[in-house]
């Protein structure tokens, strides 16, 4: 059974602004906040504490001790291999958790760590100032801390940093197909990534921010195409794709190593690295569906090895798609963008 990992943020924001800070992370599926639960007394969250006071859900104390009800745990800096079997030791005494921050060297002495304490029921929580801090937190000896305590004031840093996680879901709805035309030839984007894509993956990608369509990877051949798990034929150069911060891209934007996100038929997301994007004039197909209210369209090259995802998980290439037929998207009411950044209550229409 893969074990829970949770993202704890320490929230870097004012007085004033937490209400609505721990509201909006709350909405991401943040459980833990690194905060005084005194600060934030009187407001209407769910999210558990860690902290030292004795009224935090998780409370770093000084020397192992119980409180009735709470998790106990204690924070170091490691600055030798001494201080690991110090930390062990610790463990053992019946600790729930140990906070762990390092300095200059932080993958080798976590890797010490984890190694040392994974059979002991003692979870490990390390501190990071940045996303890709969390993310190598997250993938060291491919198991990883338990837990990210994660200094921020910013939305997007947190949902890219549960991007690395793998916790980050869109809700992917059934889009019903309104139009099918072809529209002559046009500019596409092979989007070529540095993973290889399983059954199900691929990216959101739509001419409207708000209305994207899950386009499949090529990891399905035919007798006369090759698979080529680690591409997805995206769509014609204008149209958008997510960034893992939450912004989004014109598939002419990506280049080697630019970061993408992949997203699977249930709606669960990863990163992934761009190794190469391939942009060459081919046949084209404008597609238009309706989720809702809401209208969306993609251009996206006229051939069999294009596919989307049916509600059912099935595939269906957009040469064999109909009218009435019902493919994945995500769609949510239309915002604007300035530079690919969210814009609340700015009045927008694409069509």
């Amino acid at each position: 059974m893969a074990k829970t990992r949770e993202l704890i943020i320490a929230p870097r924001v004012s007085r004033a602004e937490i209400g609505k800070f721990l509201s909006a992370i709350e909405k991401e599926g943040i459980r833990i906040v690194n905060i005084d639960p005194r600060s934030i007394k009187g407001l209407k969250t769910k999210v558990l504490t860690l902290h030292t006071s004795n009224s935090a859900n998780y409370v770093v104390v000084d020397k192992v001790t119980k409180i009735k009800g709470k998790k106990i745990g204690m924070k170091f800096k490691v600055l030798s291999n001494n201080d690991i079997d110090s930390i062990l030791g610790y463990a053992k005494s019946g600790l729930d958790f140990v906070v762990i921050e390092v300095k200059d060297w932080k993958i080798i002495p976590l890797e010490n760590i984890i190694a040392k304490l994974h059979k002991v029921h003692t979870k490990i929580f390390a501190v990071a100032d940045t996303p890709e801090e969390v993310r190598k937190m997250f993938s060291i000896l491919e198991i990883g801390v338990d837990g990210v305590i994660f200094s921020t004031n910013s939305l997007n840093e947190v949902k890219e940093a549960l991007i690395y996680l793998g916790t980050k879901n869109f809700e992917l709805k059934p889009a019903k197909i309104l139009e099918i035309k072809e529209v002559g030839n046009g500019e596409r984007v092979c989007v070529d990534t540095a993973s290889i894509l399983g059954r199900g993956e691929g990216m959101l990608i739509g001419s409207r921010s708000n209305f994207l369509f899950l386009v499949h990877n090529e990891s399905v051949g035919s007798s006369f195409t090759s698979p080529r798990p680690f591409r997805v034929n995206a769509g014609a150069v204008h149209c958008y794709t997510l960034s893992p911060d939450g912004t989004t891209k014109y598939l002419s934007e990506l280049e080697t190593g630019t970061e993408v996100l992949v997203i699977d038929s249930h709606g669960k997301a990863r990163r992934a690295t761009v190794g190469r994007a391939k942009i060459e004039n081919r046949p084209m197909l404008m597609i238009k569906a309706q989720v809702g209210d809401e209208v969306g369209g993609i251009i996206a090259q006229n051939a069999e090895t294009i596919r989307f995802v049916r509600p059912n998980g099935h595939l269906v290439s957009v040469t064999h798609l109909k009218k009435g037929d019902m493919v994945l998207a995500y769609a949510k009411i239309a915002s604007g963008r300035h530079f690919g950044m969210e814009v609340d209550d700015e009045y927008i229409v694409e069509k």
